[in-house]
Order: C-alpha cells, then sequence, then structure tokens
C-alpha cells in the first residue's frame, strides 16, 4: 500500500499538447487535527539508506536497521551554515528515491548521496538515478528534487534551467559513465543478459540520442502550502483544493519548460517528464526536524 495518497497520476495532454508530459500529485493525511509529520519523516528514514549507502553497503547491514541509519546519516554533507533557500535540499532527494521505489518500482541505479560524499566533483548532475524495469526491457531515470517555500512562476525558472543543464549530452555521458563505472547496477540486476545491454547502451561511445526514448525525468518539488497549514482534515474538500492548486502550478510550470528547452535540448520531444508535487505546512519544521535527526544518528556513529 502506498505511503502518501495520489491525488493526480496522469498525462498532461489535456493542458499540454505534448505526450511526454505526466503530473504525480501526492498527499500525506492528518490526525487529531494535525498533519502527520511523524508519518513523513518516518518516510524519509525508511529510504535513506537507498542513496546515502552503496548496495554492498546495504547488504551489509542487513537486518541491523540502527547501524544502517547511523551509516547512511555519516554520508549526508549537510553543514550548519547552509543557505536558507537550498537547506533540506538532501531531504528532497531521499523522497524522491522513495517515490521512485514505492510509486515507479525502481531500482537505484547510483546512490547519488553515497557518491557525491564519496567521489570528488564526479556525481553532480541529476539528483537520483533510476532504472525501471519492465519484462526484458528498462527505461533510465534521472531526478531533480527540490524543497521550496512556495511553487510560485518564479521558482519555476530555477528548476527547469536544471533540468536543461542536466540533459546536456556530457552530463548525460558523465551519469551513464558512473552508473558503469559502480558496482550496485550488478548488484541489483540478476538478467546478466539485460545487464549487459544496459552497460552497452550506456557506453559513452555511443551517441546519446539513441537513447532519449528511454529518459525519463522525474521533478519532485516539496513545497510549503498554505491550504495543508491551514487545514485540519484530510477531507475530500482539501484533497479537491489541492488537485486544483496543483493541475494549475502544473499547467504553468510545464508551458515555462515547453518554452525554455524544446529547441534547447536535442530530441526533448522524445524525452518523458513526470512532475511530482508534495504540499507541506512547512519548510522550516520539516528541515528542523530532519536535522534534528541527523545530528543524533551522526553523534550515534560517532560513538560506535
Amino acid at each position: 500500500m502506498p505511503t502518501f495518497e495520489v491525488l493526480i497520476n496522469s498525462p498532461f495532454l489535456e493542458i499540454v499538447s505534448e505526450n511526454n508530459k505526466h503530473v504525480l500529485s501526492l498527499a500525506n493525511d492528518y490526525e487529531d487535527g494535525k498533519w502527520r509529520s511523524s508519518k513523513f519523516h518516518q518516510f524519509i528514514w525508511d529510504n535513506i539508506a537507498e542513496t546515502a549507502l552503496s548496495a554492498q553497503e546495504r547488504q551489509s547491514l542487513v537486518n541491523r536497521s540502527a547501524s544502517s541509519l547511523a551509516s547512511a546519516a555519516r554520508n549526508l554533507r549537510l553543514i550548519d551554515n547552509a543557505k536558507k533557500d537550498t537547506e533540506g535540499s538532501e531531504l528532497a532527494e531521499i523522497v524522491l528515491y522513495g517515490i521512485m521505489r514505492e510509486h515507479y518500482n525502481a531500482l537505484p541505479a547510483v546512490p547519488k548521496i553515497y557518491y557525491k560524499q564519496n567521489i570528488r566533483d564526479n556525481a553532480k548532475g541529476a539528483d537520483s538515478v533510476h532504472i525501471v524495469l519492465k519484462d526484458d526491457d528498462y527505461t533510465l531515470w534521472f531526478g531533480e528534487a527540490k524543497l521550496y517555500n512556495s511553487i510560485e512562476d518564479v521558482r519555476f525558472y530555477e528548476i527547469i534551467q536544471s533540468v536543461g543543464e542536466m540533459l546536456q549530452t556530457d552530463k548525460l555521458k558523465k551519469e551513464n559513465s558512473i552508473i558503469t563505472g559502480v558496482s550496485d547496477l550488478g548488484e541489483l540486476i540478476n538478467e546478466n543478459t539485460l545487464l549487459q545491454r544496459i552497460k552497452a547502451d550506456l557506453d559513452n561511445k555511443n551517441s546519446i540520442d539513441g537513447l532519449k526514448p528511454k529518459l525519463n525525468v522525474p521533478i519532485l518539488i516539496i513545497h510549503e502550502c498554505d491550504i495543508t497549514n491551514k487545514s485540519t482534515l484530510f477531507d475530500n474538500e482539501y484533497k479537491e483544493k489541492i488537485k486544483t492548486f496543483h493541475k494549475d502550478r502544473a499547467e504553468s510550470y510545464f508551458k515555462k519548460q515547453v518554452s525554455k528547452l524544446k529547441e534547447q535540448v536535442c530530441l526533448y520531444d522524445k524525452i518523458t517528464f513526470h512532475l511530482i508535487l508534495f504540499p507541506i505546512p512547512s519548510k522550516e519544521r520539516a528541515v528542523e526536524r530532519f536535522l534534528k535527526r541527523v545530528k543524533i544518528e551522526k553523534k550515534a556513529n560517532q560513538n560506535d
């Protein structure tokens, strides 16, 4: 059963006349008149090992959840004097990993927080890298994750710029080289024929154009939401307000993305984009709770 309720999950053909746009709206519920913050943060810590530990590390810590959390927290790059606007970026990355696993049944091809921490500058680029297997084929997912205090139009330009940069040929080839250069892929895919085909497709000697039809870009925006902050019940009235709000925001976002990237990104129409919207009552409270838990887990790791 999914952790969060799906309010919208549909192609966006009715607003943007292209078949490569999708919208996913997710929402957390309420209990005793309050937004379920504990449930949201439990989701983060249930998924942190997927992105902050390598496949071998995760395997070595099977059935040792406390050790897994402490080891994962060690790899977080959080700093006390981070800019307010970028605080919580790793929180958003972890949530995206959880959504990719739960909603899209994706395999974490590269645990990005782990490799950003442990490989000099080589892992910058996508916030998440996943592979989704279907029958004897696969799709490649390069994700962007943001945590904002609003989703007004002005916030979209930064996201679109990041997505455009991520889709540059040199950036895509760097991501592909990281995927094929680490051992995680072999740990996750048991079918050797498919594994070798994926590695061959990602070989940088090949044109990146051939991968564009397999490329999906999930764009997660966790955003502070006044509707969510003022609500006390997870009822139909709340759900309809969020759906209306998210449809409006998705229309604005995709129109801006098409205007900016359609001519800039070669074979743009072959790439599939997924806008994922997740409302929270307060960015500040979410970040504060996350950082407090990180410090506890890091301290536990130091004391081991």
